[in-house]
């Protein structure tokens, strides 16, 4: 290769091909090759990865819009069921003061059926103690007047027996005979 640009070179008269007269432009067969063929190439791009390249814009434009519809979507479903959470919270409390006032009224007529109940079973144990107490006290004077009779028999006997001599006694246990023979 090398000699090949020796060669060439050497035809150009003394100069050294492989530098450039100018610092800052490249020679002018370069600049027109080099032109023509990032025309052609910017052509080619242009005309076969242009559309590809529209097309893979316009893919991701639409991905992206997708997502965002996706995430409005989302937020709209998240408010929709975050409105029927607080509806169901709302409906919760009115649930919760109802369940509370009916526990309220089933401890009044709960109190007031025990109280009812507790107000028979005292009126029940009144009237019986009421029996009892006139049963014992039926009992009492029952036991009293045999004390009475038992003890005033005692003292009449005492009485008659140290007060009667054996003469009137013996006359007194006659006439009841009699009396019970006459009887007879």
């Amino acid at each position: 290769m090398n000699a090949i640009i020796r060669f060439i070179g050497s035809a150009g008269g003394g100069h050294d091909i492989t530098q450039t007269p100018s610092t800052l432009w490249p020679e002018r067969y370069e600049i027109i090759f080099g032109s023509f063929a990032s025309v052609l190439i910017f052509a080619l791009l242009f005309k076969f990865a242009g559309p590809v390249i529209k097309k893979g814009m316009a893919g991701r434009t639409a991905k992206i819009q997708a997502e965002l519809d996706a995430g409005e979507a989302a937020r709209a479903a998240a408010e929709t069921e975050a409105a029927q959470i607080r509806t169901a919270k709302g409906d919760i409390g009115a649930e919760r003061t109802r369940i509370l006032a009916e526990a309220d009224a089933q401890a009044i007529t709960i109190r007031e059926d025990g109280r009812a109940r507790v107000a028979a079973e005292i009126a029940d144990l009144e009237a019986r103690s009421v029996v009892d107490i006139a049963a014992a006290h039926s009992r009492v004077g029952d036991e009293l007047r045999a004390e009475i009779a038992r003890l005033s028999i005692a003292a009449v006997d005492h009485v008659v027996t140290g007060s009667l001599d054996d003469a009137t006694q013996q006359e007194l246990i006659e006439n009841f005979i009699s009396r019970v023979g006459a009887s007879a």
